[in-house]
């Protein structure tokens, strides 16, 4: 398979950089670390306005209709700058769960309002430390009300209604709920990465409504995830990429003997590693890339190949990182451990790198 961005997604690609370098410097990300803030509400806002959010929308539901490529491209740009927005949660996997599982009420009723930003989603799945699968789900509905707990709830706070994986009488389904409405609390979590920070979620009673098949929950969600999977990857990229650009001018402008330390083996090496690492997930996120705009049937296996490479390569980048930068790169005041905070984050988001690696061997035998 032969794939590459068209020179027009290239252009764009560059205005989305040159937006995202002038609306969010690190002192952007860093500000809201200080604050009590759920996320940047104004660069959210000049997101929404560039469309960015409604880019893979379809434009009688709100959205640019753009595509995915275009989206992919935002999202590698975005993680470059580690954007602090709800975007993972609102635009990758809530809004792509609304097209995949709402009623044609649902969608026209919440497209609109996540492609313009004014309304934030997210999705609620795990109710403990480790692995969620359908045996750890205790949350439960009945009679049109959820209660339970779900924790840690990505960008919780900052959310106006979540997609709730609960049991109910036919197995487990999804639910929407208004997250102002009585019946639900929260309350913040300490966070990995505490410029996208994360709650807990308590449901008594609340009130909410089915998306999709009851008892169908499940394989929503999988179905949701292999497509959020490809524009996280783009995160990821931009991210690693980041970090590798960071560690590369470092060892070039940092002496030691005399000498700047990049022509010391030790660290040519440990950048070459990062690049092979990083290219790896940029071919791979690629592929899920092309999977995902023509909704090919290799779109399960892409996912997950785009997935795994794309954890390893900023796993990897953002603590080689760290050691380019020697001692001072442990510090607070300089910037690489934001990225090695980021890359945990997103490494678990969708569900861990051995969940992932599963899909993928399984995903493999399928194809074979």
């Amino acid at each position: 398979m032969q794939f590459d961005f068209s020179e027009e997604q290239r252009a764009l690609q560059g205005e989305v950089r040159r937006f995202f370098e002038r609306a969010c410097p690190v002192s952007t990300v860093r500000a809201l670390i200080a604050s009590d803030a759920s996320h940047d509400a104004e660069l959210w806002k000049q997101v929404s306005e560039q469309g960015f959010l409604a880019a893979a929308i379809p434009e009688d539901m709100g959205g640019v209709g753009a595509g995915y490529l275009e989206l992919c491209l935002v999202a590698e740009e975005a993680g470059r700058v580690l954007a602090p927005l709800p975007a993972v949660s609102s635009i990758y996997q809530a809004a792509e769960l609304i097209m995949i599982a709402g009623s044609h009420a649902q969608k026209q009723e919440w497209l609109p309002r996540l492609a313009s930003g004014a309304t934030i989603a997210t999705i609620a799945v795990a109710e403990a430390v480790g692995e969620a699968v359908p045996e750890t789900i205790t949350a439960r509905v009945s009679d049109g009300r959820l209660s339970g707990i779900k924790r840690p709830v990505s960008d919780g706070l900052a959310a106006d209604v979540a997609i709730v994986v609960a049991q109910a009488l036919d197995g487990i389904g999804l639910f929407l709920v208004d997250l102002s409405a009585p019946g639900v609390e929260r309350r913040p979590l300490k966070a990995v990465d505490p410029s996208r920070k994360q709650a807990e979620i308590r449901f008594d009673g609340a009130r909410c409504e089915l998306l999709g098949a009851c008892g169908e929950g499940w394989a929503l969600l999988s179905a949701m995830r292999d497509r959020a999977a490809v524009l996280v990857a783009f995160e990821q990229i931009g991210g690693a990429q980041a970090a590798l650009d960071m560690a590369r001018d470092y060892a070039l402008g940092r002496y030691a003997f005399g000498r700047p330390i990049g022509s010391f083996q030790a660290i040519k090496h440990m950048l070459a590693d990062m690049y092979v690492s990083l290219e790896l997930a940029r071919s791979n996120a690629y592929y899920g890339a092309w999977a995902l705009a023509t909704n090919a049937p290799q779109l399960p296996l892409a996912a997950a190949s785009a997935r795994v490479a794309a954890i390893q390569a900023y796993k990897l980048c953002s603590a080689n990182n760290i050691q380019t930068h020697g001692g001072m790169g442990f510090t607070w005041e300089f910037d690489c451990h934001l990225h090695y905070r980021r890359a945990r984050y997103l490494a678990s988001v969708l569900g861990t790198s051995p969940l992932w690696e599963r899909k993928l061997v399984a995903a493999y035998g399928r194809a074979a």
